[in-house]
């Protein structure tokens, strides 16, 4: 499954952003260096600043640049001569969405999709197409949108309103794939049930062959389903790095949403520097030992840090721990000396527990 960043697209919808060209450049460029092989920035029919961003890109990265664009020749135009290297166009396919979005039949959002991509082909970019409110649109009636345009690599089914979790997700790719090759399909989830993640690496077992991501799960509303999360959990629990340069995913992710001004909780999920954090007495007696006793993965593993902290919470294995780790030979005395050391002077990092033990008690 290859992915598709939609971080500085999707981001730049959500109230009160306005990123700049600048900002979302320089964001491209991170995730380039991270090996995501689809990003996608702007919306070029929305102005000069998304066109200025395409073009600076346009040639200078590894990942295949995406602009989106409706089914309309002046948004394919915009995007094809800022440079795109594909263009992904969008419709809308639910009955819901056709009546109170797109105001078209089916035939006719057919007649637009069809043209459309012939278009951005006649312009000599790759199409892409994605399905506004797929998950809510009937099986025969997907189908017929596949065999309507035949030649498109990838067509992307998005869960546009986030009503969708992992089983329903998983029975409607499997029916989905008796009649259409999942090597052509991509998935769009949004996080509003709390399922974006879940919902991508359901897809994944499916067997479909994109994904669409975005950093801390920048996007509207609830947002998108989380790049960091899903690399990790596809690395961690199905062997499979889907390409990504992992070893940096987490510094790159940090300094991407510094770049862009986002905030992240002390608790989010793979980012948060809450989240390798350790104090508990038998916590960290059990890690001193093995640290993969109370945690899923090295931290380590994805460019972050461990934390094992010492101080009150500290009990007797874990003081003996310590003692043992900074070269002691420790008796009971020494542990109970030492665990009120910790109590007063805590909370301390495991090299400043380790100075103190040696300090206090070596030679």
């Amino acid at each position: 499954m290859q992915l598709t960043d939609v971080t500085l697209r999707e981001g730049d919808q959500m109230p009160g952003r306005e990123y700049t060209a600048d900002q979302k450049i320089d964001s491209v460029r991170a995730l380039d260096d991270l090996g995501v092989p689809f990003i996608q920035p702007a919306f070029p029919a929305t102005g000069e600043k998304d066109q200025t961003v395409v073009s600076e890109l346009s040639g200078t990265t590894d990942a295949k640049i995406v602009a989106l664009a409706r089914a309309l020749e002046r948004d394919i135009d915009a995007a094809v001569d800022a440079g795109a290297d594909v263009v992904e166009t969008f419709v809308s396919v639910s009955d819901r969405h056709l009546e109170h979005l797109l105001s078209a039949s089916r035939e006719e959002m057919l007649t637009m999709l069809t043209e459309a991509v012939d278009y951005i082909d006649e312009r000599g970019a790759t199409p892409h197409v994605t399905l506004a409110d797929a998950f809510r649109t009937d099986h025969e009636d997907l189908v017929e949108v596949f065999e309507t345009i035949p030649k498109v690599p990838f067509v992307t089914l998005a869960d546009s309103v986030g009503a969708r979790t992992p089983a329903t997700v998983r029975s409607s790719l499997d029916r989905l794939a008796d009649d259409v090759a999942l090597s052509r399909v991509g998935v769009h989830f949004h996080d509003d049930m709390g399922c974006g993640t879940a919902n991508v690496l359901a897809a994944y077992h499916a067997g479909v062959a994109k994904a669409d991501v975005s950093v801390a799960s920048l996007g509207e509303r609830a947002g998108n389903s989380s790049l960091e999360e899903v690399v990790v959990a596809s690395a961690v629990d199905l062997g499979d790095d889907l390409g990504i340069e992992t070893d940096e995913l987490v510094p790159a992710c940090r300094d991407l949403l510094d770049t862009l001004n986002e905030e992240y909780g002390d608790r989010k999920a793979i980012l948060g520097e809450a989240i390798s954090e350790h104090e508990s007495g038998i916590h960290t007696a059990a890690m001193l030992s093995d640290p993969a006793t109370l945690e899923p993965f090295d931290p380590a593993a994805f460019g972050g840090e461990r934390r094992l902290v010492f101080g009150k919470p500290t009990g007797n294995d874990g003081a003996r721990k310590l003692l043992k780790r900074a070269g002691l030979e420790p008796d009971d005395e020494m542990v109970s000396s030492f665990k009120a050391t910790l109590a007063e002077r805590g909370p301390l990092e495991l090299d400043e527990a380790l100075a103190l033990a040696s300090r206090e008690f070596g030679d």
